[in-house]
């Protein structure tokens, strides 16, 4: 009779492939980290092995950086640092309620002043301030720019504003409702700054209630923080 081989059972062979594959897939998970087994079976020979849905979606966030989220909850930190630490001593929310600040400021915006600045240092031409109005009957706050300081000559003549006989260059006015009148001349006293709104034709001012006192004075204006789409420095 000729001896012929016994075949392997089936539990056999099983058990010697799973062996096999055992070994081979041990080595590529160590080789590639985070990949499945079926990915790096089927990947030919020198084929780079593509990435995750969750490393592209990384790689995706890195290119756009932190994203809106990122951005709201900066606004929201900032919001809670000026309104409840900061609003009492240093800094303080204004709504601007006119339109005598156009172009520069609209209607509605929100700033930011500069409460302390003052304490260090005086006003100068230029500056931006929130103040209280000098008249009895107004009990509002204002924001218009400082055009002189003590010992100023103020003088308007046809609309253009002079500045101890010098005319001054304000490329900040409201080009489209220009104003072309006339004021003073007048000399702004001590411990007093000329203001004027950007707005000449439309802003009620120093040329209406005259100059006003240091005391009045909540702080100097510097940045705007709504609409969002305006936010930045003024």
């Amino acid at each position: 009779m000729r001896e012929e081989e016994v075949p392997e059972s089936r539990r056999e062979l099983r058990r010697q492939r799973r062996k096999e594959r055992g070994i081979a897939g041990l080595v590529a998970r160590l080789r590639l980290p985070g990949r499945s087994k079926k990915v790096t079976e089927e990947l030919p020979p020198g084929e780079a092995v593509p990435k995750s849905r969750r490393e592209l979606r990384a790689e995706r966030r890195k290119k756009k950086g932190g994203g809106p989220a990122e951005f709201i909850m900066t606004i929201i930190v900032a919001f809670a640092l000026v309104f409840g630490v900061v609003q009492p001593f240093i800094v303080q929310a204004f709504r601007i309620p006119s339109g005598s600040m156009i172009p520069t400021l609209e209607i509605k915006d929100r700033v930011l002043a500069n409460k302390f600045i003052y304490r260090f240092t005086e006003p100068e031409r230029g500056d931006i301030v929130v103040f209280d109005s000098i008249e009895d009957s107004d009990e509002d706050t204002l924001i218009k720019r400082v055009v002189g300081v003590e010992g100023d000559e103020i003088r308007v003549q046809g609309g253009l504003l002079f500045v101890n006989g010098q005319p001054q260059e304000e490329p900040y006015l409201n080009e489209d409702e220009p104003f072309r009148g006339y004021y003073g001349p007048t000399t702004v006293p001590e411990d007093h700054v000329f203001v004027m709104g950007d707005n000449r034709a439309n802003s009620a001012d120093s040329r209406v209630f005259g100059p006003v006192p240091y005391e009045n004075i909540k702080g100097e204006a510097f940045a705007r923080f709504w609409p969002i789409s305006k936010i930045g420095g003024i």
